[in-house]
Parts: structure tokens; C-alpha cells; sequence
């Protein structure tokens, strides 16, 4: 089985790490076989498939990249949202993530490409409402992610022996878990009415969309990334 250097694929200047080929990970044969369970009346009651992990990761990989791409305009609308109803270190907070979640679909989508597959076309669908209620649906959406979504599509992926994939979405997994616990902050902080003490300085990795408040260190702590490359998000 060949092996390939990847160099700059996801936005990194090198791993130094050998990615196998996604298409030669395929199964040489593509079948898929399923059993079939019939009630007493003969008609089918449900159908297990045994699915080709590459194929079950391609559509994890297609799934994030459209939950990620949904999740850059949504947290812009809150970030104006939130900027509406003066907050605007939690409409700042927005703004971040908004920047991080494109990072993260971008390297989805580089990975979908690599493989030959299609990237999805997406519509955003979501619903403004008010800050506090914007957060906590920000907090139940990046607890999802952390807690069962990015765990399960990296579990397939490793599965499939797609180590492109692993790797952008081990990048996602970790900084939605940082994403989480800043929303906790700024709901408690907008609860207590001292959101005005929040970070007014962001930095993003552009390699894996880490996300900083107020400093951050001289590499990324996910990526390596130098931190002379970071983003920096100062305003509105």
C-alpha cells in the first residue's frame, strides 16, 4: 500500500506524519452485506448493515463539514445579535468562534476533496433569539460535539484508517471544548451582568481554529502552530 507525505493540506507546514492514500483505504470490493429481520407477518421490521467504515466516514466527514459551516454563520448572527442588545465582549466572543468554526470546515473540506468526494452544498438553518438563549444553545450544541459527535466520527475514522480525517476532526473535538466552557463564562457573566469584564482580544490558530483569550502562548497547543501566523480578533 502506498504512503504519502501530507504537506500543507490542512493549512500546516508539516507534521512530519505519513497519511495512507483515502481511496486505497477502500475496500477492494465495496460490498455491503445486511440481514434482514421479519416480523410475523413476513415484512421486514428492520435491516442491519455491516457499512464500509470508509463510507461511513466520508459521510461523518460530509456531516461536519456541514455542521461546521452552519456554525460559522450562526455564531456570526449572534455575534451581531448580541452586539445589538449591548454586549459586546459576548458579540466579540461570537465573532471567535464564528472565524473558528470556518477554519475547522475549511480543513473538513480539504479532506473530502483529497478523498474525490463532493462537498455538500448547504442552506444554514437556525434560529436568532435572544443572548442568553443564544449561548445556552451554543452550549448544548458544542457539548454535542464534544461529548458525542467528534468522539464517534474519529473512533470511524481511525477505524477506516483515515488519518487525514482523524486529524481534522481531533482539531475540531478540542477546541469545541474550549468554545463550550467560554460560553459557560459569558452566560454566567451576562447572568451576573459583569459581561463587560470578558476578554476584548481573541487569537485563532489558522491551522486548527484554537481559540485565546486575551494572550496566547508562542505555539498552538493543539497544532504546533507559531503563533506569528494566529488571527487576531479585536473588533466588531
Amino acid at each position: 500500500m502506498k504512503k504519502s507525505i501530507l504537506v500543507c493540506a490542512l493549512g500546516i507546514v508539516s507534521l512530519g506524519t505519513l497519511f495512507q492514500s483515502c481511496k486505497e483505504n477502500a475496500t477492494d470490493s465495496g460490498e455491503v452485506t445486511a440481514t434482514e429481520e421479519l416480523n410475523t407477518e413476513g415484512t421486514t421490521s428492520s435491516i442491519t448493515a455491516a457499512q464500509d467504515p470508509q463510507q461511513l466516514t466520508i459521510k461523518n466527514m460530509q456531516d461536519a463539514y456541514k455542521g461546521e459551516t452552519t456554525a460559522h454563520f450562526k455564531y456570526a448572527a449572534y455575534s451581531q445579535k448580541a452586539d445589538e442588545e449591548g454586549h459586546p465582549e459576548i458579540a466579540l466572543l461570537f465573532k471567535a468562534a464564528s472565524g473558528a468554526e470556518l477554519i475547522h470546515a475549511g480543513n473538513h473540506k480539504v479532506v473530502l476533496q483529497r478523498m474525490g468526494e463532493a462537498i455538500p452544498k448547504i442552506i444554514p438553518e437556525f434560529t436568532v433569539k435572544s443572548t442568553a438563549e443564544n449561548l445556552k444553545e451554543a452550549i448544548e450544541g458544542e457539548s454535542y460535539e464534544f461529548n458525542t459527535m467528534y468522539p464517534e466520527f474519529i473512533k470511524n475514522a481511525n477505524d477506516a484508517g483515515n488519518y487525514m480525517a482523524q486529524i481534522s476532526l481531533t482539531y475540531a473535538y478540542k477546541v469545541e471544548q474550549k468554545h463550550r466552557d467560554f460560553y459557560i463564562e459569558a452566560l454566567a457573566a451576562l447572568e451576573k451582568g459583569t459581561d463587560d469584564s470578558l476578554a476584548k482580544l481573541y487569537f485563532l490558530c489558522p491551522t486548527c481554529g484554537n481559540t485565546y483569550a486575551t494572550v496566547a502562548p508562542a505555539r498552538c497547543e493543539i497544532s504546533m502552530t507559531d503563533s506569528k501566523l494566529f488571527i487576531k480578533v479585536t473588533g466588531l
